[in-house]
């Protein structure tokens, strides 16, 4: 699986703060997928960053 952050985010942080093992806040405050693939032990987490995106800025594939 492979995570990424489109251009809608918001910088909320929901999405760290549930996953910090694949997101984290950027220089700019805005998400940023920084490990690819997702380790396996993070796929559920990730899942649920989606999920907690309100904007549903986070891709995966």
């Amino acid at each position: 699986m492979f995570a990424s952050v489109n251009s809608d985010c918001i910088g909320c942080g929901a999405c760290e703060a549930v996953c910090p093992q694949v997101f984290r806040m950027n220089s700019y405050e805005i998400a940023e997928a920084y490990t690819n693939p997702v380790p396996h032990d993070a796929e559920e987490s990730t899942k649920a960053a989606l999920k907690s995106c309100p904007t549903t800025a986070i891709i995966l594939e």
